[in-house]
């Protein structure tokens, strides 16, 4: 059994920028200020939110809880605003119609945050959120997060055979690496191309419209 760890943003939506308003508005509601701006691409919203704090995780525990409230908030703009990239349910629909897959999300986002940003667009039908490794998991890595999946995965079904995650960022591909699985890059995100082909991911891929060449990539052993 193959486990498929979707990341979240800039791979399966965009989200018009509701989940950074959401984290900045969480930020301003913990310390009584905007924060300074920080890198948000490939991060885990404990890295962020750490950043922001500038090191201080005094206030974590609080920011990352105003965090989730902020976005559900903003859960019907994000539907109205942003949006699935072209094939991601294409795909997701027809990987999970086999039967040696299982796919969930593997993301920097913090689990309830993720399921909102998935569930705004309709995919959640097809995402296992069970076995998924979220943000709010207890490690700070995304490559310890991969290994976090599959012990999930193995407690709920059975050890998979194999893990891939599929990602916008060199950040995901060295997570993959990292942790012993695959890496299925696509350039839907706003990683320089180059610089995510140069990465040395398993496969690369412009976007998903192709579903049959997308699901070879990712299922190819």
């Amino acid at each position: 059994m193959l486990l498929v760890l979707w990341d979240v943003d800039g791979t399966l939506v965009r989200t018009a920028g509701h989940g950074r308003y959401a984290f900045e508005e969480a930020f301003e509601a913990v310390v009584g200020r905007l924060p300074e701006p920080v890198d948000y691409a490939g991060r885990t919203d404990k890295q962020i939110a750490l950043t922001m704090l500038a090191g201080d995780d005094e206030h974590l525990p609080r920011v990352l809880e105003e965090l989730a409230g902020a976005l559900e908030l903003r859960k019907e703009a994000l539907r109205a605003e942003g949006y699935a990239y072209p094939g991601v349910a294409e795909v997701l629909e027809q990987l999970h119609g086999r039967h040696d897959v299982i796919q969930s999300l593997l993301t920097g986002n913090i689990q309830a945050n993720a399921v909102i940003k998935v569930s705004a667009f309709g995919l959640d039908r097809w995402l296992d959120f069970e076995v998924g490794a979220y943000g709010s998991d207890p490690h700070e890595e995304r490559s310890d997060l991969v290994a976090v999946a599959c012990e999930r995965v193995a407690a709920k079904y059975a050890k998979p055979t194999g893990a891939v995650l599929v990602g916008d960022t060199p950040l995901d591909v060295r997570a993959a690496h990292e942790a012993g699985a695959r890496a299925v890059a696509v350039a839907t995100g706003f990683a320089d191309p180059e610089a995510l082909r140069a990465s040395g991911p398993e496969a690369y891929l412009e976007d998903f419209t192709d579903t049959a060449a997308a699901v070879a990539a990712i299922t190819s052993t």
